[in-house]
């Protein structure tokens, strides 16, 4: 079993003659690069119109939040050469991307938990993309240069000492292997960290069905609707005339679930369905939020995402899926611990494709943008070991521990990378913001001009009106009156 170890370690560590570590750090755009804004145009393709909008103004906040929004422009700088050791991506691979949540046994862990764009690709995708989110975060909380660069050193290392971890554990050992967050708490090196994971835990432990329920529903003349805050939160659909299309759409939803959860989730009826705008990257697809209520009038709560075909899947050769909410389902179940035991798919009456999971229940967010150097070294020692976990699970660990070896070189390399990749976020982030706002005074004269014809308009029909009423009344002091009429009848 050593030997055969040793041999796969000798592999990798061959690979590296083809590709070496430091080509890791080296960033050029491609050439031929399409215009940041023609490809955010790309990417607002086929989103709902109305919502558009509100996407391009969250991006335009900062550049971590526009990077959260362009895994795509990611996915198609990183094309081209790599080592060819593949793993289930996750694909959109930041650390906004990570979190808490309970499993169905109702442990509290931490993994990564949004697969959107899985897919199988190399694994230096997802490090690379992580370790930028770091440099920018790092970049947004303040950080100096060497501080900066210094967070996705220390997230590459946890990664590669995670994958040699890994890599020596018994695959059902891996296969088992969860980030408790109680114990994490219990463990963690500073005090600053168990208290901010303290406080994490109380807070998710509270995060249930049913105060989702109160917090996101209203009574409506005794029927529970959720309440609508347009244009993020409202309800498409008028429920009594497609209450048939809705139970369809869940019908082959739940034959995507174990028989057991399925004989649970039949227990439960339809009471309200919303769209609900959710996140940066989702902003303008298709997400809704189902109200279910049992016999007993207790809540739960499934999102409903469409799944659209990964950023990812143009530039990898992997298995392609006939259904993409199966391939996000079976990708999270791959990587992930453990999954949402209501996690399943579905095809909406268009042809478009869903993924399903419960909302909010028992889920832990960190507020990542109040961390200082601290806290953020220590969040991303903990995503470089849950990342190197999933690589290890979905990949060839030994071979992989073999090409990323024990010195610092990857380490160097990715942390060079990702500074370098943060630049180019800047620059075009300040492109995207540039465009919206010379888009938005080409926009306002436009507009001006139309209001000014609006007005014109309306002055012309209230003078139009004024004339008729003045004309009526004309007329009618010049028409005899029912008393005069008689009158004249009287004398003859």
């Amino acid at each position: 079993m050593a030997d055969k170890r040793e041999q796969l370690e000798a592999k990798g560590k061959a690979l590296r003659i083809k590709f070496p570590r430091t080509a890791l750090g080296q960033w050029q755009p491609p050439k031929g690069r399409v215009p940041i804004i023609e490809q955010i145009k790309a990417s607002d393709h086929d989103r709902l119109p109305d919502l558009v909008p509100v996407r391009h103004q969250r991006m335009k906040e900062s550049p971590f939040v526009f990077y959260r929004a362009t895994a795509g422009i990611m996915a198609a700088d990183l094309a081209g050469a790599n080592t060819g050791l593949l793993v289930q991506a996750i694909g959109d691979c930041h650390l906004m991307n990570f979190g808490g949540f309970a499993t169905p046994e109702r442990t509290l862990v931490f993994d990564a938990n949004d697969f959107d764009e899985t897919h199988e690709a190399p694994w230096e995708w997802d490090v690379k993309r992580l370790a930028a989110s770091f440099a920018l975060a790092g970049r947004a909380a303040g950080l100096d240069a060497r501080s900066t660069q210094g967070l996705a050193f220390e997230l590459a290392s946890a990664y590669r000492d995670g994958v040699r971890e890994c890599a020596d554990m018994s695959m059902l050992d891996l296969w088992y292997m969860k980030f408790d967050l109680r114990v994490l708490s219990r463990t963690a090196r500073n005090a600053k960290a168990r208290k901010v994971l303290a406080e994490a835990i109380e807070q998710a432990e509270k995060n249930t069905h049913v105060k989702t329920f109160y917090k996101l529903t209203e009574n409506n003349l005794g029927r529970f609707e959720i309440r609508e805050e347009k244009p993020l939160v409202y309800h498409p659909f008028d429920l009594k005339k497609d209450m048939d299309m809705i139970l369809h759409f869940l019908d082959e939803y739940k034959r995507t679930l174990q028989a057991d959860r399925r004989q649970l989730f039949e227990r439960y009826r339809v009471v309200d369905v919303a769209l609900k705008v959710v996140g940066v990257g989702s902003v303008g697809t298709r997400c809704f939020v189902v109200l279910l209520m049992n016999e007993h009038d207790e809540p739960l709560f499934l999102q409903v995402k469409e799944a659209r075909t990964s950023v990812l899947a143009p530039f990898t050769k992997g298995e392609t899926y006939a259904h993409q909410g199966r391939r996000i389902v079976e990708g999270q179940r791959l990587v992930q611990a453990a999954s949402d035991m209501f996690l399943g798919w579905s095809t909406g009456p268009a042809g478009r494709h869903f993924y399903l999971r419960q909302l909010r229940d028992m889920k832990l967010g960190l507020d990542v943008a109040s961390f200082d150097e601290e806290l953020l070294l220590a969040y991303a020692r903990l995503c470089g070991r849950v990342l190197a976990r999933a690589h290890v699970r979905t990949g060839d660990g030994s071979v992989l521990a073999g090409y990323l070896g024990r010195s610092d070189a990857m380490p160097d390399a990715l942390s060079t990378f990702a500074m370098a990749y943060a630049d180019q976020t800047e620059k075009d982030h300040a492109a995207f913001v540039k465009a919206e706002r010379s888009a938005r005074r080409t926009k306002a004269p436009k507009q001006r001009t139309l209001k000014k014809a609006a007005r014109t308009l309306r002055r012309k029909l209230a003078k139009k009106s004024v004339v008729r009423k003045a004309t009526k009344k004309t007329v009618a002091k010049s028409r005899p009156t029912r008393t005069a009429k008689k009158a004249g009848k009287r004398k003859r």
